[in-house]
């Protein structure tokens, strides 16, 4: 629920914080005391479009912020898809902030993170309901209607079924008009692939081959230091004609070590200390003189290294690397297996799209057997709410028309309403009116109050062209609404007012040559006063203060 506003230079508006409570909240004040303006700044921190006529005469900037608490596990999920996570440390509250400037650049805020106006807005969305003359374009949205009477319904799981049906049978359509291409042109696609193909087929490419030719290609490009480096290696370890190489120096320290051991024990130990580094030696020196033969290349190798390279390196530029030109391999093939088996496939493909279409319009058609029976209850209960509400002439009526099939099944779903007994049901916005068109959505909304997941609903001029006893049974309604969901109501009647947990006065005063507006919670008197002033105008006689206080104790309230 929305707990907080705060409005800074928004018209004559310069400075109002407003406190919101749990259940119904009201609103009340003169004509011109700037009841609209409080709608327009919501709607413009829930994202809406605005104006910079907005902002107060004189001021360069407006700004508006709207704390939320007590957020329900529903709107937490929607507004996690939508990128927005509650602080568990702040106990889930949430933030809204935007700032309007007369250069129209402005800014966002959510929980004081930067955000877009279309993010505000799709959050704004799952918070806050606003029901008015010009709000109530939901209710008069046709493409609104079938949502409704699917919440209404509660087959989701059979919508769910059938999306997935839909959702498979024109991927089935979509890879068929893909598949029936004409001759033409699967005869000059197959002759690429298969050019293709040789040409992958033909480099005989192994993974990691690259590599492995240009470090061959280094050792024999380097093959003279290579060979130099073993010879000199080998020499100093075996020797030569001139000289005694390290194996030949260290057995004869052996031998030296060896014709001391009877006269010093530990000489020995030393002795064959030093033998085991000769049989070292030796089988390293083997093994240099090995590799120094082994590093010998075929003068023609080289030439054979660079044409294979040049060879891969084509390959690549056009495919990618060994692993990536393989698996284009592996695609090419199979694609030219389905052009070459397209008459084959093309027949699988259809028999398995008419399948799927059976199954999907069958789905369809228990989607729209579904919708008669939800639009039947709907209907009546929407009925019950509006003879309360005082409106028992208006019938709503659901008009179920076929369609072709779609994501939602194979139905135009679309409210109706008969103003008056023998007239034909005709569509929302062609018969009522702004008050009417609140009336009838508060009816749905109490059916629809179970399952709806927006925390608060306001409703603005939902009292145009009623009073007395419907009056009074709207404020009903509205309270009766407000113990599952917040509640705010603008208003002009006394009997309404009458039934809110809190009732708040917008009032006007001028100084200095501007207009300030100011809104204030009521006591329990001064309740009473401003009923009496809704009722009988600026002069209040005791009267109308008893009548007052009768109206608030009928509600349940007492001074």
């Amino acid at each position: 629920m929305i707990s907080k506003l705060y409005i800074e230079n928004i018209a004559v508006i310069e400075r109002a914080e407003i406190n919101f409570d749990k259940g119904f909240n009201v609103l009340t004040g003169e004509t011109g005391a700037g009841k609209s303006i409080l709608i327009d700044s919501i709607n413009a921190v829930l994202g809406q479009r605005t104006s910079r006529e907005l902002i107060r005469t004189g001021e360069q900037k407006a700004f508006v912020s709207a704390q939320f608490e007590d957020v329900s596990q529903g709107t937490a999920r929607a507004l996690a898809d939508l990128g927005v996570e509650l602080s568990e440390e702040d106990g889930g509250m949430l933030l809204l902030q935007r700032e309007i400037r007369a250069d129209g650049r402005g800014s966002v805020k959510i929980n004081d993170r930067p955000a877009t106006i279309a993010t505000l807005r799709s959050v704004g969305r799952e918070l806050i309901n606003i029901h008015g003359q010009h709000e109530n374009q939901a209710l008069m949205s046709v493409e609104r209607h079938m949502r409704y009477l699917d919440r209404i319904g509660g087959y989701a799981e059979q919508i769910e079924v059938y999306r997935e049906l839909f959702t498979a049978y024109t991927a089935a359509v979509r890879q068929l008009r893909k598949m029936k291409t004409d001759d033409a042109e699967k005869a000059r696609r197959a002759d690429m692939l298969q050019y293709q193909i040789d040409e992958i087929e033909s480099a005989s490419l192994h993974v990691g081959e690259t590599e492995t030719l240009k470090k061959r290609r280094d050792m024999i490009e380097n093959a003279e230091k290579i060979a130099n480096a073993l010879a000199g290696a080998h020499s100093l370890l075996s020797g030569g004609e001139e000289y005694d190489g390290a194996v030949s120096l260290l057995e004869q320290c052996a031998g030296y070590l060896s014709e001391i051991s009877g006269i010093v024990p530990a000489s020995a130990g030393l002795g064959e200390r030093v033998n085991s580094l000769v049989y070292e030696l030796e089988d390293i020196s083997s093994e240099i003189h090995s590799l120094n033969e082994e590093n010998e290349f075929s003068p023609y190798e080289l030439d054979e290294i660079e044409t294979r390279l040049e060879t891969l390196s084509r390959i690549q530029r056009k495919y990618g690397d060994e692993q990536e030109a393989l698996a284009f391999l592996e695609q090419a093939r199979n694609e030219l297996e389905q052009i070459e088996r397209s008459d084959e496939l093309v027949a699988e493909l259809t028999q398995q799209a008419r399948a799927l279409y059976r199954d999907t319009v069958k789905a369809a058609a228990e989607l729209t057997e579904l919708r008669k029976q939800a639009a039947e209850k709907f209907c009546e209960a929407v009925g019950r709410e509006l003879t309360f509400l005082d409106m028992p002439r208006v019938k709503l009526a659901v008009s179920i028309q076929p369609c072709e099939l779609n994501q939602n099944g194979a139905d135009m779903v679309e409210f109706l309403i008969s103003a008056n007994p023998g007239e034909p049901p005709k569509p929302l916005g062609k018969i009522a009116s702004g008050g009417e068109l609140s009336r009838i959505m508060l009816a749905i909304k109490t059916v629809l109050a179970d399952i709806d997941d927006i925390d608060t609903m306001i409703f603005d001029e939902v009292d145009t062209g009623i009073s007395g006893r419907a009056a009074h049974k709207v404020g009903v309604k509205l309270h009766e609404v407000s113990r599952m969901r917040q509640i705010i109501c603008i208003t002009h009647l006394a009997q309404m007012a009458a039934q809110a947990d809190t009732h708040m006065l917008i009032s006007k005063t001028v100084s200095d040559g501007r207009t300030y507006t100011s809104v204030r919670p009521l006591s329990f008197e001064e309740r009473k006063q401003e009923l009496a002033r809704i009722n009988g105008g600026d002069v209040i006689t005791e009267s109308m203060l008893t009548t007052a206080e009768e109206l608030l104790n009928s509600a349940g309230f007492f001074g």
